[in-house]
């Protein structure tokens, strides 16, 4: 009944009425997203220290990372399942690199090896520098097709979106089970990819510097001093102003994991999270590649080193992908510890507002 009456009174109001009706009530919700919006700096007004600083009392880079790793080993039962589950499903959709393409790269680098220092590099540098060459495959075959490249992203929404399911109830100390995870954690997806979108246009700054310096080395642009030097500060601008876009949508995609959070939303509340806090949140960014870049090292180099052992002993080992399917393994650890990492620096700054 209050329905209809509503609707009559829009027919008598007519369109332009309406119209008018509608526009107020946004420039309402502007004015309101304003009000509560954080706002640290004003235009053409001086602002002083206390005005911009925010409290930010979270523990330290060490402590951080060590609690990451505490959820994680704590509660194996859940994320070992995940990690091998989405293992299984990148070998079976995306591919594994194979053994043919592995053995190609270490005959270059042996051949390199005998060619420039006459053998003097040893195994551990050899198994380092194979660690830096695969690293960038994370184990999957090279030269994907455009449908391997959206199950690729598929699994990977999909492994961000169960680990910050899992974590959010294990913080709340709930019982929790992975196939509650992978039945529950995929309602935000369609918004996780939005912002992942989104994400895709704040990083088109860096895009545009690795394409202009391509072009400036190819025309030889860089050789004049001064050219170099106004090219670096127009690099070194877009840089900056991609890593403080990236700032927000990366918090973003946190926020939009809770039930019933819009995209956009999701992208002011994170905004207004990271206002005045965006350093910080780039300090831990470049702190977590570091501990995992270790975590890289600490397993990989050991398993390179075993697995040349044994397949220049052992004929028959020669044909199976050690390498390629723990570099897989280790690609798939990397999500999750950063998708843990991320959520309790999201907490932490979230409780504290």
């Amino acid at each position: 009944m209050q329905n209809t009456t509503s609707k009559k009174k829009k027919e008598k109001l007519g369109f332009f009425a309406n119209l008018k009706l509608k526009r107020a009530k946004n420039k309402d919700k502007r004015a309101f997203r304003r009000n509560t919006k954080v706002q640290l700096h004003k235009s053409f007004k001086r602002s002083y220290r206390e005005d911009y600083l925010r409290k930010t009392e979270l523990p330290g880079l060490l402590s951080h990372a060590h609690a990451t790793f505490r959820i994680i080993f704590g509660n194996l039962r859940l994320f070992l399942p995940l990690i091998m589950l989405i293992v299984i499903a990148n070998i079976i959709l995306v591919g594994l690199m194979t053994e043919e393409s592995y053995n190609t790269f270490k005959d270059a680098l042996d051949e390199t090896n005998e060619n420039l220092t006459q053998g003097q590099l040893g195994n551990l540098g050899k198994a380092g520098l194979l660690l830096i060459g695969t690293i960038t495959t994370g184990g999957l075959t090279r030269g994907m097709g455009e449908v391997q490249q959206v199950f690729m992203i598929f699994l990977l929404i999909v492994t961000w979106l169960v680990t910050i399911y899992l974590t959010r109830h294990i913080l709340a100390k709930h019982e929790i089970k992975l196939r509650d995870g992978l039945y529950n954690a995929l309602t935000p997806f369609i918004s996780t990819f939005c912002v992942l979108g989104i994400v895709f246009l704040d990083l088109i700054p860096i895009f545009i510097v690795v394409v202009t310096y391509s072009a400036a080395i190819a025309t030889e642009f860089l050789a004049t001093p001064f050219y170099a030097l106004v090219y670096f500060i127009f690099a070194m601008l877009l840089i900056l102003l991609s890593a403080y876009l990236l700032s927000g949508s990366l918090m973003a995609m946190i926020a939009v994991t809770a039930p019933g959070l819009y995209p956009m939303t999701a992208m002011n509340t994170a905004s207004d999270i990271v206002a005045g806090r965006r350093i910080r949140f780039i300090i831990r960014i470049l702190f977590v590649f570091l501990v995992l870049a270790l975590c890289w090292i600490v397993v990989m180099l050991p398993i390179i080193l075993i697995d040349s052992a044994l397949k220049a002993n052992i004929e028959w080992l020669s044909s199976i992908p050690f390498v390629s399917f723990f570099l897989l393994f280790m690609t798939v650890f990397s999500t999750v510890y950063i998708a843990v990492y991320f959520y309790l620096f999201y907490r932490k700054l979230l409780d504290m507002d």
